[in-house]
């Protein structure tokens, strides 16, 4: 693998809507993240990646961006995003930038000239179609639920797409006019001093021209959009074009956010000649989804858990670096999500992250996360603010659901709980805002917060800067970013251990997943413990015998 200047860095998620308040109006901003800077610096981080601060109507939370050039004021000003650059710059933090050019927002001016000629050269713009005696062109839902066309206000029969919510109308991308606009774009971002983008959404880009039914996967008579997906060819052309013409040129960082890829292209992603740095590694994200929506969600087991993340390793490191995540603004709490009920705790906490940090990838962690935050309690949907929430609590109510159980299905994966804001103190708001939040904080906020974590020792911050500090430590710093990791234990439940072998050093990672004891015979000599979640300590030699949700990182 050729080495690439941000492989031994941790990065780090910010959602600024609810990073830091500066100004008290309930909203984080620009001028709340350089306050933090500091803290991210101590914390080890050097890349932090910004959703959305561009103008926008907010009907996605920033994802529907009216203005690409502009900084939306709820967020500060032009001039805010430019000392961030500057400060971030001084302290070694390389910013990324959101990346959101599958969709638009229906008050971006293209689509405002396109609804006002719809065949003119705005129109082209856009997927603008006919549809079939009134009804839409085809029967794809889209990921927020309903149709993915809507009807063009005041145009007898004529629809637009719209893959994400009606307010997002996606852009056409095999416009070549549409291309350079966006690649103009970006062009203009990285000349001001961003370091690159996370890049949302980007296999929606290509569709399958046909415009057929697909045959339904839910009463409503539509299927998932990722049917036509899975038939849309071609999207390679568009993404190696991009590189070529707004990345390379910059030599900016890349991450891609891709779900449904074939992993035979996985070389083409990500390899020698990639069209990314890099991608996120969604494989424990995916496992117990449904088609039929969030009420038919399969629980998912530790073992199944630890399974798709070596199955996903052993093909990526012999490829590149993807990227490790536990949680991210569209999903809940990795806390709430992976550890069993018992393991909810500080330790708990400390083995998630250690499997995460010394899993062979580049580290992500979301705002919150190094604390331990967890998923907040619904006591209501009107409590609700995510739009993909609100859709998923209305179709389990429609399958028969009562509204306390609709409440309970939708909450546990709600995008609201990775939204509710930072908890930096046992302050009003945790700290967020002098003012009232635009989403209520976790009411966890005086027992999980930074403050008191940051003077305590044994805390979940502490143990993520411990991780965060191998990556470059001066012994163990290459095992840890590019030793091939290699599983053990296979055969235990409820077990996850792992070797990094390097070229001078070997460690042996293992995490006890559950609250009773268990016994390990391990294979090799122990030559240092170098981080060990739990205060019993471990007594050498073996068998060792490991307390419940023990995690340890030996050098054999």
């Amino acid at each position: 693998m050729k080495k690439r200047w941000w492989h031994d860095k941790t990065a780090y998620q910010i959602y600024p809507k609810s990073f830091r308040d500066s100004n008290g109006d309930g909203i984080g901003d620009i001028r709340g993240i350089i306050e933090k800077l500091d803290y991210l610096k101590d914390l080890g981080i050097g890349i932090v990646w910004i959703s959305p601060v561009y103008r926008s109507p907010f009907v996605d939370q920033g994802y529907d961006i009216s203005d690409y050039y502009a900084i939306d004021p709820a967020f500060g000003t032009m001039e805010d995003m430019e000392e961030l650059l500057a400060e971030a710059k001084k302290r070694d933090i390389a910013i990324i930038m959101d990346l959101v050019v599958n969709h638009c927002s229906d008050r971006h001016e293209w689509f405002q000239k396109a609804l006002k000629d719809p065949f003119g050269p705005y129109g082209q713009y856009f997927y603008i179609r006919e549809g079939k005696n009134g009804r839409p062109p085809c029967n794809w839902r889209s990921y927020f639920g309903g149709s993915v066309w809507e009807p063009l206000p005041g145009r007898a029969n004529l629809f637009y797409l719209h893959m994400f919510a009606k307010e997002q109308p996606d852009l056409n991308w095999e416009n070549p006019k549409l291309r350079k606009e966006i690649y103009k774009m970006i062009r203009w971002w990285l000349e001001k001093g961003v370091a690159g983008f996370r890049i949302d959404a980007i296999i929606n880009i290509k569709k399958d021209l046909r415009f057929r039914d697909f045959p339904a996967d839910r009463e409503d008579g539509m299927c998932a959009g990722t049917a036509m997906l899975a038939c849309a060819h071609g999207i390679m052309d568009f993404l190696t074009e991009m590189k070529r013409e707004a990345f390379a040129p910059y030599n900016a960082f890349t991450i891609g956010e891709l779900f449904d890829f074939d992993r035979q292209e996985l070389k083409r992603y990500i390899g020698e000649d990639g069209c990314f740095e890099s991608i996120f590694d969604f494989s424990p994200h995916l496992l117990g989804g449904s088609d039929h929506g969030w009420y038919n969600r399969k629980p998912v087991t530790i073992d199944q858990f630890r399974d798709a993340v070596f199955a996903s390793k052993a093909v990526s490191q012999e490829i590149g670096m993807m990227a490790n995540i536990i949680e991210n603004h569209d999903e809940p709490r990795g806390v709430s999500r992976y550890l069993p009920e018992d393991g909810r705790n500080e330790r708990g906490k400390k083995l998630l992250a250690g499997i995460s940090l010394m899993t062979f990838g580049l580290p992500f962690l979301y705002q919150g996360q190094e604390i331990g935050m967890t998923n907040k309690q619904f006591h209501a949907i009107e409590e609700a603010d995510d739009i993909c929430t609100l859709d998923e609590y209305q179709t389990a109510l429609e399958h028969g659901y009562t509204r306390e159980e609709a409440l309970n299905l939708a909450a546990r994966m709600s995008r609201d709980n990775a939204r509710t804001p930072m908890q930096w103190s046992k302050e009003a708001h945790g700290g967020f805002t002098t003012g009232t939040p635009w989403l209520p904080v976790n009411e966890n906020y005086q027992e999980i917060r930074v403050d008191e974590q940051e003077i305590r020792k044994d805390s979940v911050l502490n143990f993520y800067k411990q991780l965060i500090a191998l990556r470059t430590d001066p012994d163990y710093g290459e095992t840890v970013v590019y030793g091939k990791q290699e599983p053990i234990f296979q055969e235990l439940s409820d077990f996850m251990g792992f070797f990094r072998k390097g070229k001078e050093k070997t460690l042996l990672i293992l995490a006890n997943i559950r609250r009773e004891p268990r016994t390990v015979e391990l294979p090799l000599t122990i030559k240092r413990v170098i981080l060990d979640n739990c205060a019993a300590g471990l007594k050498p030699g073996s068998p060792i015998s490991m307390e419940g949700y023990q995690f340890l990182v030996l050098e054999c």
